[in-house]
């Protein structure tokens, strides 16, 4: 059905007069963005600040220094690289001793904007998955203008082109993965739908040579379920096929496939596993009750997989969360595990050897400071791994070491793109509404001025979802050189203390994420570092629900506001795009108890025309296939309706990430940031001057 028919059918059923902009693609609804984008345009897009953050934005983005992080696959390093000449990007590759220089010799195996030139597309890379280093194929997933659904390719690395009668995949939201040379797994519409989320329902065996409707069937999932998939551990001596249902965004199923039969792992629904040669592994997102003993929730077991399967499996605690700590991620090289742990938010890595009785010892030879991410170069082959070490002033640094070794090489180092004297970092507590204690960072001027500065308030708070502490560019130039202060709220519903944290605002207890963020806005006038008039909020995605309900809930306490790519009408959420698989998040709108609960949290549904709002920025993408723009169109046009003070913008490109390209990014970076230091810095005389200069002059 299309969209149009979608929203005239649900017109029939529901009395909100906006459903028309959820059309899509529709004439009128997008007659209705091109006009709101012009407005915008006028007002601020020829200003000369906004357009020299722009171009100083693009500069960053377009950097031929920044760091080229790469995937290593047999003796060469893969990269897909964008800039100035390279706006859709090059896919490439080189060797380590060349990549260890300043200046690496890349070998472009596919031009991006080459290939939108000759076939008169606009492709956007997607990734890439490969057989095996012996190989020479892979599977390029390519974009239309940035949206998540993807059309799959097969790709000859030595003979750098497309493989001319090879595996092809029309365009839709699919999964595919190689089993051997001639044979894929793949999960997409065969014909039958997908689940109400938009994902496969159905994963299948296809054979080269065959027709893809010909492909055996492997498993099919529920209608309800979020996804199915499958995929094939090719590491040599530990070959293994497995199938996964996705059952909710929070639960899940996993079985072996061998012979063509099912082999069930036996697991809590709420427990993901992982396996490596001989170890399985569980993240527990709840308390588990196993022979006699119970597991906490936010744990890391380990156990034999061979034994697990056999029902003869002894679990082992890797990893035990307490009052500040929480498992942030892990992974495996050839012989270790390595895991990332946070401690009130501030990270530390350790090293553990499983053939060693699970010995553990702290990762060694890198810097001490910041947020430290790990993976392995290549867990088949070796204990090597990249160590990105980063935090809020220091620029991004790369190394490269191994495992149980005394030192790491720093490899490469991002630029420095802004003047951090004079900044300093701190991390901070506040009070939440119930008592709790919410950490955020924050990033200011050493010397604060009397009556506080500008000050940007960042937040997200879902899906167990960590904000932690990296270096940015665009921050740093657009708002901290200027001035501004800039804090990060890791608010419940993230990640930040593991399962409890994120499952302590899920649902019925929602409002204790908005509780939180609202708390740090308290904090920071109280503390002196900034005034509500300059006290600016931003989010984006889950984030943009949060930046809705500061709007709606707590207009008091900002100054302005930027929604970015929001979910916004909590009554339709899950029948647009995606939102049927966030239904563990925020509950089913359609149980009349469940939506007793989601109305309070829903924008869209708590606006009240005759309630004083501050400023707020919409931007959204045309081509976001996850998070449908008609949220942001629908709560746009009933505040503007209302006479609310409303810009909004929507590119026409991007897919959820709101930009198809540098020069995009550039133009909607600048276009927030340059909002907000505006609304945050103007001053009630400026702001009558600005309406009415007459009237300021009697």
């Amino acid at each position: 059905m299309s969209p149009l028919l979608i929203a005239m059918t649900a017109l029939a059923q529901d009395p909100d007069p906006r459903l028309w902009l959820e059309d899509v693609d529709g004439e009128e609804s997008l007659g209705w963005v091109k006009e709101r984008n012009a407005e915008t345009v006028a007002e601020l897009g020829e200003d000369p600040e906004l357009k020299a953050l722009q171009e100083r934005l693009l500069d960053i983005y377009n950097a031929t220094d920044k760091i080229p992080y790469v995937r290593k696959r047999g003796d060469r390093y893969f990269n897909f690289w964008t800039d100035a000449d390279h706006q859709r990007g090059l896919w490439r590759t080189t060797d380590l001793e060349s990549y260890a220089t300043d200046s690496p010799q890349w070998d472009v195996l596919l031009d991006l904007d080459a290939l939108n030139e000759k076939e008169g597309e606009n492709w956007v890379y997607k990734g890439v998955t490969c057989l095996p280093p012996e190989h020479r194929l892979c599977l390029l997933s390519l974009s239309r203008g940035g949206a998540d659904a993807t059309v799959v390719r097969e790709f000859d690395i030595v003979e750098k082109r497309f493989v001319d009668g090879g595996f092809e995949l029309p365009e839709n939201k699919q999964r595919v993965g190689w089993i051997d040379a001639d044979t894929l797994f793949v999960a997409t519409d065969f014909g039958n739908g997908m689940t109400d989320s938009g994902y496969p329902r159905e994963v299948r065996i296809w054979k080269r040579g065959t027709e893809l409707s010909e492909a055996e069937l492997v498993y099919e999932g529920e209608q309800a379920d979020i996804s199915v998939g499958a995929f094939a551990d090719l590491m040599p001596g530990w070959e293994r096929q497995f199938v996964y249902r996705g059952i909710t965004f929070y639960t899940n199923e996993m079985w072996e496939l061998k012979k063509g039969k099912l082999h069930k792992i036996e697991k809590p629904d709420d427990v993901n596993v992982d396996i490596h040669k001989d170890h399985i592994v569980f993240e527990l997102r709840k308390d588990w009750a196993h022979e006699g003993t119970t597991y906490k929730a936010g744990s890391l077991l380990a156990s034999s997989y061979k034994k697990w399967m056999k029902g003869k499996g002894e679990l082992v605690e890797l990893f035990v969360p307490s009052e500040t700590t929480s498992l942030q991620s892990y992974g495996f090289t050839k012989n270790a595990l390595y895991i990332n742990v946070l401690d009130d938010v501030k990270a530390k890595v350790e090293v553990l050897w499983p053939d060693e009785d699970w010995r553990r010892e702290p990762l060694k030879g890198v810097p001490e400071f910041g947020d430290l991410d790990v993976s392995a170069v290549d867990a088949w082959a070796s204990d090597d791994v990249w160590v990105t070490v980063t935090d809020y002033l220091t620029p991004t640094s790369l190394w490269l070491g191994t495992l149980g070794a005394s030192e790491h090489r720093q490899l490469k180092e991002t630029p420095s793109y802004f003047d951090a004297e004079g900044l300093s970092v701190s991390q901070h507590f506040a009070t939440s509404e119930d008592g709790t204690r919410v950490p955020y960072f924050q990033v200011a001027p050493e010397d604060l001025p009397d009556g506080g500065a500008p000050t940007l308030l960042y937040g997200y708070g879902g899906f167990e979802v960590s904000l932690l502490p990296g270096y940015s560019g665009t921050v740093g130039s657009a708002w901290l050189e200027k001035g501004g202060v800039y804090v990060v709220a890791n608010i419940r519903g993230g990640g930040e203390y593991g399962p409890r944290w994120h499952q302590a605002a899920l649902k019925e207890n929602r409002n204790k994420a908005y509780e939180d963020f609202a708390a740090v806005a308290r904090d920071l006038v109280e503390r002196g570092v900034t005034t509500r008039e300059q006290l600016g909020a931003r989010g984006g995605s889950n984030g943009g629900l949060l930046m809705g309900n500061m709007y709606t809930q707590y207009p008091e306490l900002f100054g302005a506001i930027h929604c970015a790519v929001p979910l916004l009408d909590m009554k339709r959420y899950t029948k647009l795009l995606a939102g049927a698989s966030w239904a563990g998040e925020y509950g089913d709108p359609d149980d009349p108890e469940q939506w007793a609960f989601i109305e309070g949290f829903s924008p869209y549904h708590n606006i009240v025309p005759d309630k004083d709002y501050p400023p707020i920025l919409f931007t959204t993408s045309t081509r976001d296939d996850r998070v449908h723009p008609g949220h942001a169109r629908k709560m746009a046009h009933a505040l503007i309706e209302a006479g609310k003070d409303v810009t909004y913008y929507e590119n026409i490109e991007g897919g959820h990430g709101g930009a198809a390209d540098n020069t995009q990014a550039a133009f909607m970076g600048a276009l927030a940031y340059h909002y907000l230091w505006e609304r945050l810095t103007t001053t009630d005389e400026e702001a009558v001057d600005a309406e009415d200069p007459e009237a300021a002059v009697e």
